[in-house]
């Protein structure tokens, strides 16, 4: 049995109606029974269902009719329809946790918080599929077994796989702003590769030499000039 065209029955209800094909060929396309087919035609069967246009739907072509209509014993094919519809994807649920590890998710919540303070909420709560409630209740240290909580390794717990909490890690990395460095920065290469000058002179090395002082009045020793003044003294004699 191959495959039935959309709505069956409205199909149904239309080639009866707008064709002159055979219950049986009718029936066969539509994967109905030749008798539920009679009783669309009688009014019995699908009564207030409206007709569904194969054509315009892409499922049979005229042509494929007009065969069918010519040769009573000629088999309709359902059109192989050109849109390509996307599969639907099932909404991933929370995780599951055997009955046996959850008692042991507060303890790798506790761990993934000190070790990982990086990984937000949402990570925490996909890794060991625990609630946003009981995860603040450990954040803050309100969780009712705080003083009894243990941190444990989710991936040694098998909560989750060692891949699982590398890649959130990873995410929460990327997603965490730079730190700026202000640290020792590189001398420029325009000042490490200028030539150097060796000294040619004493001056180069020991710099110029100081002007020397202008002599003091006191270090120029006249003696006549002593014995002069020690006449002018009056000794009291």
């Amino acid at each position: 049995m191959g495959n039935a065209p959309l709505m069956p029955k409205a199909t149904a209800v239309w080639l009866v109606e707008n064709t002159s094909l055979t219950f049986d060929q009718i029936a066969d396309f539509c994967k109905l029974h030749p008798l539920e087919v009679k009783g669309i035609a009688d009014g019995e069967v699908a009564a207030g269902i409206r007709g569904h246009d194969p054509i315009t739907s892409g499922q049979l072509t005229r042509e494929e009719i007009e065969k069918g209509e010519r040769n009573p014993d000629n088999r309709l094919h359902l059109s192989v329809s050109k849109v390509v519809v996307p599969e639907v994807k099932k909404a991933r649920g929370p995780r599951y946790t055997p009955l046996s590890r959850r008692q042991d998710r507060p303890n790798a919540i506790l761990w993934l918080v000190r070790n990982h303070p990086e990984l937000k909420d949402a990570q925490i709560m996909r890794l060991v599929g625990t609630t946003k409630t009981t995860l603040k209740a450990i954040r803050e240290r309100t969780h009712w077994n705080s003083a009894a909580l243990t941190p444990m390794d989710p991936v040694t717990l098998g909560l989750c796989s060692q891949i699982e909490l590398d890649f959130e890690v990873n995410r929460a990395a990327k997603d965490k702003p730079a730190v700026e460095d202000h640290g020792q920065t590189l001398v420029p290469a325009s000042v490490t590769t200028s030539p150097r000058v060796e000294p040619t002179t004493t001056e180069d090395v020991f710099g110029k030499a100081k002007p020397a002082a202008a002599p003091d009045e006191e270090d120029n020793f006249d003696a006549d000039r002593v014995f002069r003044r020690l006449k002018d003294v009056d000794f009291g004699e």
